[in-house]
């Protein structure tokens, strides 16, 4: 992580632990101690969603689980523990469960524990001390607050919360602020300290069974209908949009079939998915045989999106525009339904500085990852490139300037003007290690050239002098 100018290490293995490197130190001090050290960029974002699945995980002991961002997670086992062996078993247990090496303590209060397991030094650690004697021996960065309240509390002689539990509040309070204070009661346990738990979302289901099976299509899909308006009732109190709706349809004899269709917009709309559930029953390979007829039809919303809604004069300002994409995509879901999803394709930037590589053409349903850059940037880009690039004869005044005359498809161009070089170099972060960018790549200096007809091309020669012995040139785009 990147904190004041600097990059940080945001997380250590055991190893590195063990050579001294800690969470905060800069990379370039955790380098100069361990030059072989191995680093990753952190990805908050991953770390957030894998707390998630762990808070999920903990679920099966004790309904009232709370996630601790960025590393940690609170459990209420009041009434819980008896039921694994003791909270010592239950502990070991949800470590297993994790899959991780994790630090924990039990208290009173979540403000305490938390505190406990955070900031207790493991030597120090007894389960013969009474509660309230290992946190006031907790140091004062329990209190997590700013550093330079911190360094005050320090300079004041105050190291421990000890030491400021046995200060009056109200001094404490007027000197270093009302906060410190606050959290001091949260942690001493005077205070309470609420958990936010985690409430696993109620699936977005609906069934109907019937007395007697019905056995034409027609009404199975007057059934699924009736059942997209409900699930559609919970999605819009959700404010939710469906990606995938799947059916499951129960015969009489125990068979089950199972039909689904996507959007690639989220919806909430019964008529556009009828439509898609239509065509998926007309382009079946095996048709939808009823046999005896189907006693159950079961509907399931297993992929959403946020969908809140809108307001009727933004709604009337962009109806045109809404209405356009929603031809689209309905047109996508349409022919992806028939056809399959991986054959209707579209076109997406990708996140490359690499001309060639910075499109790819993914399934049309799948929602873009990437936005299209400006093109009113600069500097500008031809609108047509070859793929690969071509190669050229060029032949320059000085090493690493411009070219003054260029071959290509036998025809020779004089150089009027030139502009450049746009220096493209390789993608370090993707080289193999123990490679330098222009060992497993080599930079691209790009130039914009005119030649005496008028015509403009964009060119480049690969590598560098020194290098490589002789750089090539090739022909990667046409201007208009």
């Amino acid at each position: 992580m990147r904190t004041r100018n600097a990059f940080r290490l945001s997380a250590v293995d055991v190893a590195a632990n063990r050579l001294g490197l800690s969470v905060g130190m800069t990379l370039a001090d955790a380098r100069a101690r361990c030059p072989d050290l191995a680093t990753l960029p952190h990805d908050a974002q991953a770390d957030m969603r894998e707390l998630d699945r762990l808070a999920a995980q903990m679920l099966r002991f004790t309904p009232m689980v709370s996630a601790d961002p960025p590393d940690g997670l609170m459990l209420d086992i009041t009434a819980c523990a008896h039921l694994f062996g003791g909270e010592t078993v239950l502990a070991r247990q949800a470590m297993m469960q994790a899959g991780y090496t994790v630090r924990h303590a039990f208290a009173d209060h979540a403000a305490t524990a938390r505190a406990l397991a955070r900031y207790e030094a493991p030597a120090s650690f007894s389960l013969e001390a009474e509660e309230l004697a290992r946190v006031r021996a907790l140091p004062v960065a329990a209190l997590e607050l700013p550093e330079e309240v911190l360094s005050g509390l320090r300079r004041a002689g105050l190291v421990s919360l000890g030491d400021l539990a046995a200060r009056p509040m109200a001094a404490l309070a007027a000197r270093f602020g009302e906060e410190m204070a606050a959290r001091l009661l949260a942690v001493l346990g005077e205070r309470d300290s609420p958990m936010a738990p985690l409430r696993p979302s109620v699936p977005l289901r609906a069934e109907a069974r019937f007395a007697e099976p019905i056995g034409r299509t027609e009404y199975v899909l007057d059934v699924i209908e009736d059942l997209l308006i409900e699930v559609f009732r919970q999605m819009e109190a959700r404010h939710l949009g469906g990606r995938r709706f799947a059916v499951r349809l129960e015969r009489a004899d125990g068979v089950k079939r199972r039909l689904a269709v996507e959007t690639s917009l989220p919806s909430r709309e019964p008529a556009r998915v009828m439509r898609l559930f239509r065509e998926r029953i007309e382009s079946l390979a095996d048709p939808l045989d009823p046999g005896f007829g189907f006693d159950a039809v079961v509907l399931a919303v297993t992929r959403t999106e946020c969908l809140p809604p809108s307001q009727i004069a933004s709604r009337i300002a962009g109806i045109k525009v809404q209405a356009e994409e929603d031809g689209i995509a309905a047109l996508i879901d349409r022919l992806a339904t028939r056809l399959g999803p991986d054959k209707v394709l579209r076109l997406t930037s990708c996140d490359t500085h690499v001309p060639e590589a910075a499109q790819t053409f993914l399934p049309a349903a799948r929602p873009a990852s990437q936005t299209w850059p400006d093109p009113t940037l600069k500097p500008p880009r031809p609108l047509f490139l070859f793929d690969p690039p071509q190669p050229i004869t060029a032949i320059a005044s000085v090493p690493d300037g411009p070219p003054q005359r260029l071959r290509w498809r036998g025809r020779l161009h004089e150089v009027a003007l030139a502009e450049g070089p746009e220096r493209l170099a390789p993608a370090w972060w993707s080289l193999p290690e123990g490679h330098l960018p222009g060992g497993a790549g080599l930079a691209r200096d790009y130039y914009r050239i005119e030649d005496e007809a008028g015509s403009r091309y964009w060119v480049f020669r690969l590598g560098q002098f020194g290098e490589i012995e002789s750089p090539r040139w090739y022909m990667h785009g046409l201007f208009a």
